[in-house]
């Protein structure tokens, strides 16, 4: 069984940061992508940043220079630094990570079970 635990969510007025985490466990072999998505009221789930396979970075147009992604392999997890937050942030965030669980296994996909952020103005 694979989970992915998400912490670090929150209420912050515009302006702030906080830093979210993801922590992987249970039966890994091997972590591919792994990153973190949102989902605001009413809306679909969009990409915020995430580590490609190729271990390359993507962030969202929209948090470029304000959020920062890392990774520690050592601890399966990920993280995501948000400052400069706006209002526009708020929403559940979801950390999501392709992993197989053993030697020849494939790569599937899991979620965590998301995290609020809600930034006011």
């Amino acid at each position: 069984q694979v989970q992915l635990v998400e912490s670090g969510g929150g209420l912050v007025q515009a302006g702030g940061s906080l830093r979210l985490s993801c922590a992987a466990s249970g039966s890994i072999f091997r972590i591919d992508a792994m990153g973190w998505y949102r989902q605001a009221p009413g809306k679909q789930r969009e990409l915020v940043a995430r580590f490609t396979s190729s271990r390359s970075t993507n962030y969202a147009d929209s948090v470029k220079g304000r959020f920062t992604i890392s990774r520690d392999n050592a601890k399966n997890t990920v993280y995501l630094q948000m400052n400069s937050l706006k209002p526009e942030d708020t929403a559940v965030y979801y950390c999501n990570a392709n992993i197989a669980r053993y030697f020849g296994d494939s790569y599937y996909s899991y979620w965590g079970q998301g995290t609020q952020v809600t930034v006011s103005s």
